[in-house]
């Protein structure tokens, strides 16, 4: 695939009043997800949940793409489709999750790197023939009493771009999630200056490393006060942070930039987009990437009962709809 080829994909990705649908979780994620409301982990209750979600009628109106796991992008509807294809026919953009994790960095104890860089040439040769058309590597930054380090941020950088020029050689555009936490008591100051840090890293790293801007997709997170921090920052503080903070380090290149929720409700991921989109004035598309922001009404709705299928799917519409509107600037609490 060529690199103007990709680059449609990039722009298809983040077309306006659409965003993407993360349904990557690991397997230990989406068993504590399940477990939650009562439902095994079993290989068939995830396929069965996985195509409730990518079989909703009508989504493809508001979700552009999907990010699968590997145990997903392998598996089937259960008219005998697979899932890549099933995205496909209704408009919407395959994608596969292709890191293998964060796990502790030797050295650091208390902080992550991201693994799976090697043997991943071979691997995106094979989920480009699966199906796929995007792909999505998460590094993990957390806050806390002295740190991040440097060689901590240098290192998920480092290996952010590795993955972003694999993909891009293997035809396919990749999603660079640099991912700091909310977790913790910090400040929406300390939020924004270590995201301001991540993102000057990870672009310079891209750079160094040749990926071309224009074929790829930032996931970021929204600059916010910590989770237990006393202080909250209001809607339109987190907004006016989080574009100030994107103005000052992402390149106008890249098409577009799709917010994670990362802990927040449902709702408050909702505000802020909408409150983003109403400053505007950006040069970038300002979209979505949620996955328990989009799921969670959806998953609650199941609970693992067919019978429920129909009533999960309409929760999911809801919530595209409105993350939809939100695009736009035009969401409001009486879509709720």
């Amino acid at each position: 695939m060529n690199t103007t080829d990709l680059e449609a994909i990039a722009l298809e990705l983040v077309a306006p009043g659409k965003g993407i649908l993360a349904a990557d979780e690991s397997g230990p994620t989406i068993e504590k997800r399940f477990k939650a409301i009562g439902v095994p982990s079993s290989e068939e209750n995830r396929r069965s949940y996985r195509e409730l979600l990518l079989t909703t009628a009508g989504l493809n109106a508001f979700i552009s793409g999907v990010i699968l796991y590997d145990e997903t992008l392998r598996q089937q509807a259960s008219d005998g489709t697979p899932f890549a294809e099933v995205l496909t026919r209704q408009g919407m953009i395959p994608g596969i999750k292709v890191d293998r994790g964060a796990k502790a960095l030797a050295g650091f104890p208390v902080e992550k790197i991201t693994e799976g860089l090697d043997g991943l040439r071979e691997r995106l040769a094979e989920y480009g023939k699966l199906g796929a058309r995007f792909t999505k590597w998460r590094a993990v930054i957390a806050i806390g009493t002295d740190i991040p380090t440097r060689a901590c941020a240098e290192a998920n950088a480092h290996a952010l771009a590795r993955f972003a020029a694999l993909s891009q050689e293997a035809g396919l555009v990749p999603v660079v999630e640099p991912e700091v936490l909310m977790d913790g008591a910090h400040a929406l100051e300390r939020h924004y200056e270590v995201t301001e840090l991540m993102l000057r890293l990870v672009f310079q790293a891209l750079f160094e490393q040749r990926v071309r801007l224009e074929a790829m997709l930032l996931k970021v997170n929204m600059v916010l006060s910590g989770s237990t921090s006393p202080q909250q920052a209001s809607v339109s503080e987190v907004a006016a942070a989080t574009l100030r903070c994107m103005q000052r380090t992402v390149p106008v290149a890249v098409p577009g930039i799709v917010f994670l929720s990362g802990g927040q409700s449902d709702l408050r991921a909702t505000e802020h987009l909408d409150a983003m989109n109403r400053i505007g004035g950006v040069p970038w598309q300002l979209s979505f990437s949620y996955g328990r922001a989009l799921q969670a009404p959806a998953l609650k709705a199941w609970g693992g009962k067919a019978a429920q299928v129909t009533a999960a799917q309409q929760a999911l519409l809801k919530r595209a709809r409105c993350n939809s509107a939100a695009r736009f600037g035009q969401y409001s609490a009486d879509m709720e």
